[in-house]
């Protein structure tokens, strides 16, 4: 829901994209840089170091947000710059969940082990789902919407980690409720694809 919503943050973004500017690194480089924060995030839980795990994905997060606002505010967004982003941004996403699996996560009807890999799954479907409907033709606009967009989802797992600050067990039920939601996000965008489609048929 947040990827419709951007509107929401563009006199942040301005600001943001205004002071990181002066400094010498381009957008694609503030992309590249997010994925590293992501790798130390990923050391420190695998050392189950939950806190400055999440001080560190807070950066990657953040400077996943710094790279779009630096490119659109010096006006220099490129289709590279934008590729390089989502694809970065999987493997922000991936980094961490891969880095869940380390952490002696008790099992809820699964083994913890599927819910990340079921949260991951939901992840990609949703991304595919959006831009294989833009590679068919089924939309003339990019796909976004959905109850779990990306944004939810990072939330979301930053606070299941702060919960398993505290209690594991707490935490596994956050990831159940995100597995769940990103892949009835995918199968949104699925269903959102195919009904513009027909309505787009009828039309014409």
């Amino acid at each position: 829901m947040l990827d419709l919503k951007r509107d929401l943050f563009k006199g942040l973004e301005k600001k943001v994209g205004r002071i990181f500017s002066y400094l010498p690194l381009s957008p694609n480089q503030w992309t590249l840089l997010s994925v590293f924060f992501a790798l130390i995030s990923l050391y420190f839980l695998i050392n189950q170091n939950l806190i400055l795990t999440i001080v560190f994905f807070i950066f990657a997060g953040f400077l996943d947000f710094v790279d779009g606002a630096v490119a659109r505010y010096k006006n220099i967004s490129t289709k590279v710059g934008a590729y390089l982003d989502t694809v970065c941004d999987r493997y922000v996403e991936g980094i961490l969940l891969f880095g869940m699996l380390f952490l002696p996560l008790p099992e809820i009807l699964f083994p913890s082990y599927i819910w990340i890999f079921l949260i991951l799954f939901g992840s990609m479907m949703t991304t595919y789902a959006k831009a294989t409907a833009k590679e068919k033709d089924l939309v003339n606009q990019e796909l976004k919407g959905g109850i779990l967009s990306r944004g939810e989802r990072i939330i979301l797992l930053i606070i299941s980690l702060i919960i398993g600050i505290f209690n594991f067990t707490f935490m596994v039920y956050v990831l159940i409720v995100v597995a769940i939601l990103a892949n009835f996000t995918a199968l949104q965008r699925i269903h959102s694809a195919i009904q513009l489609q027909k309505n787009s048929s009828s039309i014409n």
